[in-house]
């Protein structure tokens, strides 16, 4: 199995931060954003991962190439435990970088990797979003896919108020935490959501989703939804939820962000400093 991760959008809520620097590689405790997602793919057991970035981008994939000159500072000052680090940022997974000339939506990023995908199954993880959690959200629903041999994608339940800032899923439950899916609409109103159950950003599709994002329309926003074509490709073949129990940071805003990097923090070896400085 393949993953792609889609990281090309101008992290516009963020600037003057991101004009430069893509809103990906915003450091998360010790490490950008996007290693965490991809570590949690490669934990998954898939290391051929496409990276959907845009001309602007290229600290992404420059971050994930030898810096030999570094490696050669770090070797002579003795630095073994920094240069193993860095080592391992090289060689984390076989990562290929895919540019999305055009800004049209989730859905138009997925299928700029359809060369590289082919007739395979694939995961998508949004490279904005960090999941934590035993099993791991990615590692789930490769596991569900296995078991049902259909796409699958994971939710969350939400409070009413926040399904304007998610695609919202309806269904019926097959078994415990797994929904077989009937219908997906793309940030409702609370009045008209049909659950509160909301996409989290983790998918394993089957190849046949690419027929249904080419077929896929723009949107008012000029954009191809990826709900869309998931609704489409409902009509022809099962697609199932699965309610991840673990837990979601979105890096979508600079609250976000702050609350991410602070409650990942106290996860780690770091939870005394930062309970020192706030206690």
């Amino acid at each position: 199995m393949k993953a792609v991760i889609p990281a090309a959008g101008f992290g516009t809520r963020f600037l003057p931060l991101t004009k430069a620097q893509p809103k990906e590689m915003l450091p998360v405790v010790n490490k950008p954003t996007i290693q965490w997602v991809i570590e949690e793919a490669v934990d998954a057991g898939i290391t051929d991962i496409a990276i959907i970035t845009g001309k602007h981008k290229q600290a992404i994939e420059n971050h994930f190439k030898p810096i030999k000159k570094l490696e050669r500072a770090l070797e002579k000052a003795g630095k073994d435990k920094e240069l193993e680090e860095i080592r391992k940022i090289n060689d984390i997974a076989n990562l290929e970088f895919i540019i999305q000339e055009e800004q049209k939506g989730l859905g138009h990023a997925v299928l700029c990797a359809e060369d590289f995908i082919g007739a395979d199954s694939f995961a998508v993880l949004l490279g904005d979003t960090i999941c934590t959690g035993n099993p791991n959200c990615t590692k789930g629903l490769v596991d569900l896919y296995n078991r049902k041999g259909s796409s699958v994608f994971s939710v969350e339940k939400i409070k009413p108020e926040e399904t304007k800032r998610y695609g919202i899923v309806s269904g019926s439950e097959v078994e415990e935490d797994v929904l077989l899916v009937n219908g997906l609409v793309e940030k409702p109103e609370p009045a008209s959501a049909p659950s509160l159950f909301g996409i989290q950003g983790r998918y394993v599709f089957t190849s046949e989703i690419f027929e249904h994002l080419n077929k896929t329309n723009l949107g008012s926003q000029g954009e191809i939804q990826l709900t869309d074509a998931m609704q489409s490709l409902s009509q022809i073949q099962n697609i199932y939820s699965w309610t991840f129990k673990g837990k979601r940071y979105d890096i979508g805003t600079m609250r976000d962000w702050f609350e991410s990097h602070l409650r990942l923090s106290l996860e780690t070896e770091y939870k005394d400093i930062i309970e020192n400085i706030l206690f």
